[in-house]
């Protein structure tokens, strides 16, 4: 950040008000594609990323779930189906194309009963405190503005022995793989952007995002001054994601 009133956009300097907007106009213009190029992107391991961020939330049946930037869903279908019609998952995202392309998802997939849909900004949660038994985000916590009020909301509506969930792409682990995701990020992303989402700025933007979020230790680190404590991260395909977990005790 180059002074008080600025933030970074990927790596341009944008005013700290208009950084929402900024992002809000990348997911209106990849809604249609996203599900397609997160499949391409990852070749599909995504969804092993978000089912081992699910194994690592201990949910269960009858547990209260807030899933942020929850996007198309992954995140919210896997948590209905473990705390059942008992249980309640709050299903948010803070753009509203996003929000309704999750919902008409989940419609067609025939999960209901158990999700609410709420948009939400991530800094400013419009929960009571403690009243979540688990709050996840997946992939979006690098587009929030203020990452540490994100944080400080998250574990302000957790219950006492809840616990937090952060899957986000991350820091290479080691120098050649670090190497060869330099190039395949700013060489082959926003070409896929092109070709599939006509919009290869969008993609070049998610790659400049990544590097720009915190790395892994310094993420723990921030958990912990949210208060969060026992905070530990799981680094998924060398470090390219990374799962953060903290509790409320």
């Amino acid at each position: 950040m180059s002074d008080a009133k600025t933030t970074h956009f990927g790596y341009k300097q944008v005013p700290i008000k208009e950084k929402a907007g900024y992002v809000r106009g990348v997911f209106d213009s990849v809604v249609s594609r996203y599900d397609l190029m997160n499949d391409l992107m990852s070749f599909g391991i995504h969804r092993l990323w978000k089912r081992q961020m699910v194994a690592l939330s201990g949910v269960h049946r009858g547990q209260r779930v807030l899933d942020l930037a929850a996007g198309t869903g992954d995140l919210s279908e896997r948590f209905a189906g473990i705390v059942g019609k008992e249980g309640e998952v709050v299903f948010t995202d803070i753009n509203a194309a996003m929000l309704n392309r999750g919902r008409d998802r989940m419609v067609d997939a025939g999960v209901a009963g158990n999700l609410h849909y709420v948009q939400v900004d991530a800094e400013t949660l419009p929960f009571p405190d403690n009243c979540f038994d688990c709050v996840s985000i997946g992939f979006g916590l690098r587009n929030v503005t203020h990452k540490q009020r994100a944080l400080d909301e998250m574990f302000r509506v957790l219950r006492p022995s809840g616990r937090a969930l952060v899957l986000e792409f991350s820091h290479p682990v080691n120098s050649p793989l670090a190497k060869a995701y330099d190039v395949y990020s700013f060489s082959v992303l926003p070409a896929l952007g092109r070709l599939i989402a006509a919009d290869e700025d969008s993609y070049r933007y998610l790659a400049e995002s990544i590097r720009m979020h915190p790395d892994q230790e310094t993420l723990q680190t921030m958990m912990e001054q949210a208060g969060f404590e026992r905070c530990d991260f799981f680094n998924l395909s060398g470090g390219i994601v990374a799962i953060h977990r903290g509790y409320k005790l």
